[in-house]
């Protein structure tokens, strides 16, 4: 028995705009009724069943609600996987990347709170951006390449935004 498609657990059609609110609200009410806990008292295999469910679930809400991976899932649902790490044939990007990642190094170094704020604002805006241009293409075929070149960005920001927020939890301290 394969593994049922993510959207399909939520009875959602496959697309990237996904209202968040919603998905949370879903997820709570399956959530609910696979819980491991409510078969406390049954047989081993349902057990093991729920504890698969409920796991599935998990796996499946966490992929959705974020959205590089959202990204990744749909792109891999349209054809082959796509390895996680690659070499990325973007220069443009890679020279953003760069500057950031020094931007980043001199805010930590000067532990500037403020600065880290309006970093965090600007990453926000890009990620936003690259929501948008992602979405607009990621179903057409003829935009593939762009789609995939799109996604390895989002999850660049994803991983750099991860980065700033534990910047702030070590100045915090």
């Amino acid at each position: 028995m394969g593994t049922p498609c993510h959207f399909a657990l939520f009875e959602l059609q496959p697309s990237f705009r996904l209202d968040l609110e919603q998905l949370a609200t879903r997820y709570r009410e399956l959530a609910r009724g696979v819980h491991p806990d409510r078969f406390a008292d049954a047989s081993e295999r349902e057990q093991r069943l729920a504890l698969e469910q409920s796991a599935n679930l998990n796996e499946a809400y966490q992929t959705l609600k974020n959205p590089p991976k959202r990204a990744r899932y749909l792109l891999a649902m349209g054809g082959r996987e796509l390895p996680l790490e690659v070499t990325v044939h973007d220069p443009e990007f890679l020279l953003q990347q760069m500057q950031w990642r020094e931007e980043l190094e001199d805010l930590q170094d000067s532990a500037d709170m403020d600065g880290i704020v309006v970093f965090k604002r600007r990453l926000k805006v890009a990620q936003d951006e690259l929501n948008e241009s992602f979405a607009a293409c990621w179903d057409d075929a003829a935009q593939r390449e762009q789609a995939e070149r799109l996604m390895r960005r989002m999850q660049f920001l994803d991983k750099l935004t991860y980065e700033v927020r534990q910047l702030e939890e070590r100045l915090d301290d």
